[in-house]
């Protein structure tokens, strides 16, 4: 019974590992636009691994419930669930950016042939994820709080951006996913976030009761929200939401 929990914990890695398969099984092909001119396109399959890390963020949250639920949690679980979190939201989301930075300077002449160094800034992601799980494993003050934004969250943040250019009719988010620079700031900012001390809600309710988990309550209605208006651009706007609404209730806490 007490390798159930880790089970679901290998799961959460195999369904990140499966992301990268097809993170880097996407190769970018060159098509012809609509002016006869030949454009560069990330062919469809790197949505799937959008699905995948989804489906990790998914076994991630039960992996720790059915730990509780059973009893069994142990420190080699919680070990084991940091280096699966690092593959899973880190190295598979680091290589999402690192695809649509190919892809941006694809849109320049000669963008194909761009020097590596300009997409390694991609892995900072990972690097910044990996430190981050490394600190919360030996801080005991984290347990309905986090210090930092937590992994799954940012990783679920980028794996958001390729649904979002796929299915997405508006011209301007086209636009501003194929623009180098807004990556760049992507990787600055979503690294910052994770590996700073930043008072961040946990998810995690403590019961069911509104007085205690309102602003948990709240963000889960505002996604819903956001979820049926704005489909996959939700997910952006719920993150910044939780930023917002942790910095909030920090200040309202300690004022």
């Amino acid at each position: 019974m007490k390798q159930i929990p880790n089970l679901f914990t290998l799961l959460n890695l195999v369904f990140g590992c499966v992301a990268i398969v097809y993170i880097m099984q996407t190769g970018l092909t060159l098509v012809e636009d609509g002016n006869g001119a030949m454009a560069a396109v990330i062919p469809e399959k790197i949505y799937w691994a959008s699905l995948f890390i989804g489906l990790a963020a998914i076994i991630d949250f039960l992996d720790g419930l059915v730990a509780r639920l059973l009893k069994t949690s142990s420190l080699l679980g919680k070990q084991l669930d940091s280096l699966a979190d690092v593959v899973s939201f880190g190295v598979a989301p680091g290589l999402i950016v690192f695809q649509f930075l190919r892809l941006s300077y694809a849109q320049q002449a000669d963008g194909l042939d761009v020097s590596a160094a300009w997409l390694w800034p991609a892995f900072i992601i990972p690097c910044a994820g990996a430190y981050r799980l490394a600190r919360f494993n030996i801080d005991t003050e984290q347990s309905y709080g986090f210090k930092g934004v937590p992994i799954p969250a940012a990783g679920l943040l980028i794996a958001s951006f390729p649904l979002i250019y796929w299915y997405s009719n508006q011209e301007t988010i086209i636009r501003l996913l194929l623009n180098k620079w807004f990556w760049y700031i992507v990787i600055v900012l979503v690294s910052y976030l994770m590996a700073s001390t930043l008072p961040m809600m946990a998810l995690k309710f403590k019961n069911l009761t509104v007085k205690d988990n309102w602003p948990r309550f709240l963000l889960v209605a505002l996604a819903v929200i956001c979820g049926l208006l704005f489909k996959w651009l939700a997910v952006p706007l719920v993150f910044i939401m939780y930023i917002l609404l942790s910095l909030a209730l920090k200040k309202t806490t300690t004022a």
